[in-house]
């Protein structure tokens, strides 16, 4: 995993203010900054991480506030899994968690152990597309296809959960994800589709 330094702005002007004021001090004062340092900047904390991801078992050692997008994009390569707005407000990155949509970008990693992750890439059946996947297609309901798997993902939900009775109501159960494009009647369709069977 990539080594990140998350600076809250008090942290950052709390160090500037003290690299100032150290610099115009001897140097054998200044070694009592290395003494209180870890104050300043926190230490990145390691947990050893099992994880059930697509029905394959990870071990992973992975920071304590990363999250399970961070975790399946860059430690584990799994990329369909897309980074939006990281803010979960977009619905790019939605995936399973025990069957439920949960924004990945919102979940820490360390709280999955036990939980078994469905993300785009366990969806299919193999070389057999997931019904969802291939109504998307048939409908068009992609265009750029950035926000697709998080789209999918929650379309796939919102069958299971019985949210298709009309056109309103997968409109507001599917308005946690954005299409910048506007491939909506796509989306609806391939949804209608779906729930017919």
């Amino acid at each position: 995993m990539s080594e990140k330094l998350h600076f809250s702005r008090r942290n950052f002007l709390k160090s500037s203010a003290i690299i100032a004021i150290f610099s115009a001090i001897p140097s054998s004062v200044k070694a009592f900054y290395h003494d209180v340092k870890h104050f300043i900047i926190p230490k990145k904390k390691v947990l050893p991480l099992k994880i059930s991801i697509n029905k394959k078992k990870y071990d992973l050692n992975a920071d304590s506030r990363s999250t399970l997008l961070d975790v399946l994009r860059e430690d584990l390569q799994l990329t369909g899994t897309k980074k939006g707005c990281d803010h979960g407000q977009c619905g790019a990155c939605t995936v399973h968690v025990d069957g439920e949509r949960v924004l990945s970008c919102l979940t820490l990693a360390a709280t999955l152990p036990g939980k078994e992750v469905t993300t785009i890439e366990g969806l299919s059946d193999g070389k057999n597309l997931h019904p969802m996947q291939e109504a998307f297609i048939k409908c068009d309901g992609f265009q750029c296809g950035y926000c697709t798997p998080g789209q999918i993902m929650s379309a796939v939900a919102c069958v299971k959960e019985g949210h298709t009775k009309s056109v309103e109501e997968i409109k507001e159960f599917m308005s946690g994800n954005l299409c910048r494009c506007g491939a909506y009647n796509g989306i609806v369709e391939s949804i209608q589709k779906v729930a017919a069977r």
